[in-house]
């Protein structure tokens, strides 16, 4: 994604979303694991995550964009995309006939857009509302929504973690595969006026048995908890 576009996303004058699918499912990953949810995944992330298993999110070719019908219907990972306000939104959720009342809003980088519009309209429609953020970009969010911080350190893209994303956040999940990768958490985390009530999960990448076991012996020697895609073991999406 270039820098045209990015600044397209966070400076339209009236907000629009740019929804890469919208789907209803059950939340596999911390603290709402098992919570039916509905999932809004957004177009367009420049973290550059290397095991990132939505990389067809990252950037908004405007030749793929379609209508929302056209994008509702696909059945597979693509990068085609549509845009919509946070009316046309909640709309969308009413006439899919939709029942769980748990709204993630997922990506690509959801804190590329302002989501006051949609987040609060959603929370006053009577859904609770979780977003899942790499932390890398300013969070523009109803104060009621929970805050899932995935820190995303040393990626390509190059953008650093931000203080006040960390301490904004309700849990904190953080995929490691090595040692280094807790060592690079600690580092993070110290000196951060985390909330008292903030969870700190470690997720094994890919579910890897190294990684796992790491996972499982730093969690017993923290008090952490320990995160699994259980939406992976399961085979849903």
């Amino acid at each position: 994604m270039n820098d045209s576009q990015r600044i397209n996303i966070t400076n339209e004058v009236t907000t629009q979303y740019k929804i890469n699918e919208i789907f209803e499912s059950i939340q596999g990953e911390g603290a709402f694991t098992g919570v039916p949810s509905i999932f809004i995944r957004v177009q367009g992330c420049p973290v550059g995550c290397p095991w990132c298993d939505t990389k067809h999110t990252w950037d908004i070719p405007p030749e793929t964009e379609q209508s929302a019908s056209q994008v509702l219907l696909k059945s597979s990972d693509s990068d085609t995309w549509f845009r919509a306000t946070a009316e046309q939104l909640l709309n969308i959720l009413r006439e899919e006939g939709y029942t769980a009342k748990h709204i993630i809003l997922t990506g690509g980088e959801p804190c590329l857009y302002n989501l006051v519009p949609l987040t609060s309209l959603l929370i006053e429609n009577d859904y609770s509302v979780q977003i899942e953020t790499s932390g890398t970009f300013a969070l523009k969010t109803h104060p009621d929504t929970w805050v899932t911080v995935s820190p995303k350190i040393n990626m390509k893209g190059g953008y650093e973690v931000r203080r006040e994303l960390l301490e904004q956040a309700d849990e904190i999940k953080h995929p490691i595969a090595m040692e280094k990768h807790i060592e690079e958490l600690d580092e993070l985390l110290a000196g951060k006026a985390l909330k008292s009530s903030c969870l700190i999960y470690l997720q094994p990448i890919s579910q890897q048995q190294r990684a796992t076991e790491l996972a499982v012996k730093t969690c017993i020697e923290r008090n952490w908890r320990l995160s699994l895609q259980t939406h992976k073991f399961i085979g849903i999406e």
